[in-house]
């Protein structure tokens, strides 16, 4: 198909925060740092796990710890590779994947979620039959907003006309500079207001999206 859709996924097809602040505080507690709240945690996430440890650190006074950062990120990422069960698909996203695919749209995924962690929640939740193509965080050398991983997305799927719709402000600047329409889910986690983030078309119920989509490909 030379039509696609790529999604992000943490904040846009699932709400996985839940998931992950219980991984980030067992992680936390197994060093002997205080808990998070749900809130604190929610606002590290978008930019990778490297990127969730660095905030948690530092967040704790320990920024500078090399040798502790590399090691955490190992543990985080052996434990939020289960980390599945909090988790929860936004309503409508099945359906309106079902109507995009039905509309001869190839569908992919470009998310920060390590390849593992994506396979294990889209595969809990039944979603990983509407990915052919997933690029995940440590897919390439570069993460998001970086606009290799999202650039790779639609060359695996072999698309020439691309939309990519998610959540946040990474995801955003991605579709910026990869120079392709992008569309906003205003319900994820992003840290700012909707009008400060540059998008194409924004919606907060997924029954709208097909139609945004149809139109932004007329």
């Amino acid at each position: 198909m030379s039509r696609a859709v790529i999604f992000d996924l943490d904040g846009t097809l699932i709400d996985s925060a839940p998931d992950i602040h219980a991984a980030a505080n067992r992680l936390m507690a197994q060093h002997g740092f205080a808990a998070f709240t749900p809130d604190e945690t929610r606002s590290f996430i978008g930019s990778g796990v490297p990127h969730f440890i660095t905030c948690c650190l530092t967040a704790r006074g320990r920024a500078g710890d090399g040798a502790l950062r590399a090691r955490m990120i190992e543990e985080f990422i052996a434990d939020y590779e289960t980390a599945v069960t909090l988790t929860q698909v936004y309503p409508g996203v099945m359906g309106a994947l079902d109507g995009l695919a039905g509309a001869d749209l190839a569908l992919g995924l470009c998310t920060n979620k390590p390849k593992g962690p994506a396979h294990a929640v889209l595969a809990h939740l039944g979603l990983d039959g509407y990915f052919p193509v997933i690029i995940g965080g440590d897919s390439l050398t570069v993460r998001k907003p970086d606009p290799a991983p999202l650039q790779a997305t639609a060359a695996a799927l072999g698309a020439r006309d691309v939309i990519f719709v998610g959540d946040s402000e990474v995801d955003a600047e991605t579709a910026a500079r990869a120079g392709v329409p992008f569309v906003l889910y205003t319900e994820g986690y992003r840290k700012g207001p909707v009008e400060r983030i540059t998008h194409d078309r924004a919606f907060s119920d997924f029954t709208d999206l097909p139609g945004l989509i149809t139109d932004l490909l007329s």
